[in-house]
């Protein structure tokens, strides 16, 4: 049986990338520092934050220490 795709990103992944986002601006950060900090490309960090693509527990830990928040703090 074939797999199907989702089509749709849940609603928390794109509250993620928007908190993910706004910890930056309002930290005043780059997101060419902040990406490989956290083990990522510039283009993969941008991708979750956009909402774009869903990230593991195993990334979201390692973009909170890279931005200096608890994992909580992504979830807002």
């Amino acid at each position: 049986m074939p797999m199907t795709r989702i089509k749709e990103i849940s609603p928390i992944v794109k509250t993620v990338g928007e908190n993910i986002a706004r910890i930056i601006k309002d930290k005043k950060l780059k997101v060419r520092n902040i990406a490989p900090a956290a083990d990522l490309d510039e283009q993969a960090l941008r991708r979750y934050m956009k909402g774009k693509q869903i990230m593991g527990i195993d990334k979201a830990h390692k973009i909170a220490l890279a931005l200096g928040v608890e994992i909580g703090e992504l979830f807002k």
